[in-house]
């Protein structure tokens, strides 16, 4: 029984500190906006552009999760637990910047600072819902300390009902690299059927301040999206 608990509490504390790494490298995600993606898929309307974006962040997280496999079918796999914690924030990265460029894609860019910015989409990440932007409670002023244990509560629940589909060295990398693929799709889906709702049209959205690049952002190979070599300001 002890060994069980203690079990349990490092397992308990290993998912809040992926939690917190998650919610570190969330404002380090480049984003690209509006005018940049349309500018590198040219004629393409929301939809077909979205279809892009997914299918680029599907290929990435495949990937993520075919490298984890493969290690994992060496004579001598490397440690799991540090494979597995890679592979978890791999995709969290991946996904936020799909989640952000969707926000881009359907005219719902949330108000407010890098920061800010990348508290409303930890929260639609970690609730697999697209955030309605135009409604206060989206949007904070600050990550302050209660929001961050809340939000840290939901990362660490969403971490442990994928946690199945996030262990492909269990099953080989082919199939890791499936159910990854697999499971951002269905992200996206439910991300894209929020945003439709709350739509704003190409024709009528309003001018929009180019999105600065973080300072310490991640590279851009890190999160293995095709065509995003762009250079922000």
């Amino acid at each position: 029984m002890e060994g069980a608990r203690k079990g349990g509490a490092r397992a308990r504390a290993g998912l809040a500190h992926l939690a917190d790494r998650i919610i570190e490298i969330a404002p380090r995600v480049p984003v690209r906006d509006l005018e940049t993606l349309r500018g590198q898929f040219p004629g393409l309307g929301p939809e077909e552009l979205a279809d892009k974006l997914v299918a680029g962040a599907a290929k990435a997280t495949a990937t993520v999760g075919a490298g984890v496999g493969a290690a994992a079918m060496m004579p001598v796999p490397p440690a799991m637990p540090a494979e597995l914690a890679a592979e978890i924030t791999g995709v969290a990265a991946i996904e936020l910047k799909l989640i952000a460029e969707l926000h881009e894609v359907y005219g719902v860019r949330p108000a407010g600072s890098l920061a800010q910015r990348s508290t409303v989409y930890l929260n639609s990440w970690s609730e697999e819902r697209g955030v309605e932007a135009t409604k206060p409670s989206t949007v904070s002023a600050a990550l302050n300390s209660r929001m961050k244990r809340e939000l840290r509560q939901r990362i660490m629940k969403r971490t442990v009902r994928n946690l199945p589909n996030l262990m492909p060295f269990l099953v080989g990398a082919a199939v890791g690299a499936v159910m990854n693929r697999r499971d951002t799709r269905k992200l996206a889906a439910r991300i894209r059927d929020d945003l439709r709702r709350i739509q704003v049209p190409w024709g009528t959205l309003a001018a929009l301040p180019a999105l600065e690049r973080p300072a310490d952002a991640l590279s851009e190979r890190v999160l293995g999206v095709p065509g995003d070599d762009h250079r922000m300001p």
